[in-house]
């Protein structure tokens, strides 16, 4: 072939790949704030936390896994039921290299760069310590770029915008819309009655782990459950005492309060706190032992003589709702317990199911929540 006609070609096939990159070139604003430009769709991407598969699996639920070249060993720990029925569908996960945490500085720059990621997904809470230990420039010297999402710290405003960002950079868009009206649909079911029949608010204490150590008690805020409480028609005792999304109360201010209902947060957790006195709730759970071991946490100091426990209004909750784009699961069934009559048509065993068959890889089962009110 004549020089001047190959040369002219590879010309025109390297203008034409610059021009199909700057094509797929995007820019996104993650939760921070931060303009992250990198090239969509993403093939090769880090999870900072394995739970973001909780996104990642609504996303792409025929093969959430396709595309995470290395993620945070916590899903195994944190959820060790969800995760088996995922490694049941998706036994690859077991192959997929894990990585120490950025906030406890046992992140491996240089495997995660063996990697070569084309984005690395960090949750918002541990951007101060990728910070602090540099974690963010040495990835951007590599070309690796971070991208911030929540669904923890402030669920209730970031999950959705989480979702729309990594749906852009997965090339997901419309799966992350279809997501976003189901899931505000079911939110409306809940705060448009509210916002009509305006009730009385009744007390909530939210037990954050209850049973999880002999201290009592953690709780939240404001933000996280504290926010699903005032959202689902209840008063958070602990706003305005907790100033942020986490904190803890004593037991005397507990028993100040004097509580209509008490919410116990629990899960699978004898990866760290094997036999402990948390409430077993999660899929597929032993809703007998569930229901005794929460019955054994109304014994405590901080449970004296409080109305929740006197009436029987005395719950247990899946804790990763706090950590879950499934937050309006939970505020539907706390709704249920807070007002029942407001309520009886309202089925959050039903959203749970719908959410399951429509959206995620793995089938529902239920034992996400149980009461002592439970017949």
């Amino acid at each position: 072939m004549n020089s001047y006609i190959l040369k002219t070609l590879t010309s025109a096939a390297a203008a034409l790949s610059c021009t199909i990159a700057a094509a797929n070139e995007i820019t996104v604003t993650d939760v921070t704030g931060r303009q992250v430009t990198l090239g969509a769709p993403a093939e090769r991407v880090i999870l900072g936390e394995g739970r973001q598969i909780y996104l990642l699996g609504l996303l792409e639920p025929e093969a959430p896994f396709t595309h995470v070249v290395g993620w945070r060993e916590d899903f195994s720990q944190a959820d060790p039921d969800n995760y088996a029925r995922y490694a049941e569908r998706f036994p690859e996960i077991a192959d997929i290299p894990t990585f120490g945490g950025f906030k406890d500085g046992t992140f491996d720059v240089e495997q995660a760069a063996s990697l070569e990621p084309d984005v690395v997904f960090m949750n918002l809470e541990a951007k101060a310590a990728t910070e602090d230990a540099a974690y963010d420039a040495k990835l951007a010297q590599l070309g690796i770029p971070i991208v911030y999402v929540d669904f923890r710290e402030d669920p209730i405003a970031h999950t959705i915008p989480s979702m729309r960002i990594m749906g852009q950079i997965m090339g997901d868009e419309a799966a992350a819309e279809e997501f976003i009206a189901f899931a505000e649909a079911q939110m409306a079911r809940v705060t448009d009655v509210i916002a009509e029949a305006d009730p009385e608010r009744p007390s909530v204490f939210i037990d954050r782990a209850g049973g999880y150590s002999d201290e009592c008690c953690m709780s939240f805020g404001p933000g996280n459950f504290g926010e699903y409480v005032t959202l689902a028609g209840g008063t958070n005792i602990a706003d305005g005492i907790i100033p942020g999304s986490f904190g803890t109360l004593n037991p005397e201010q507990i028993i100040a309060a004097n509580p209509e209902h008490v919410v116990v947060t629990g899960g699978n957790w004898d990866a760290y706190v094997p036999g402990g006195a948390w409430v077993g709730v999660g899929p597929g759970s032993d809703m007998q032992a569930a229901r005794a071991k929460l019955e054994a946490l109304t014994s405590r100091t901080a449970m004296t003589g409080i109305q929740a426990v006197e009436e029987g209004n005395f719950h247990a909750i899946w804790h990763q709702f706090y950590n879950s784009p499934y937050y309006f699961v939970a505020i539907q069934q706390l709704a249920k317990w807070l007002h029942p009559a407001l309520f009886e048509d309202l089925d959050p065993e039903a959203t749970m199911q719908e959410l399951h068959e429509r959206f995620l890889p793995i089938d529902y089962e239920p034992g996400y929540w149980v009461s002592l009110n439970d017949d």
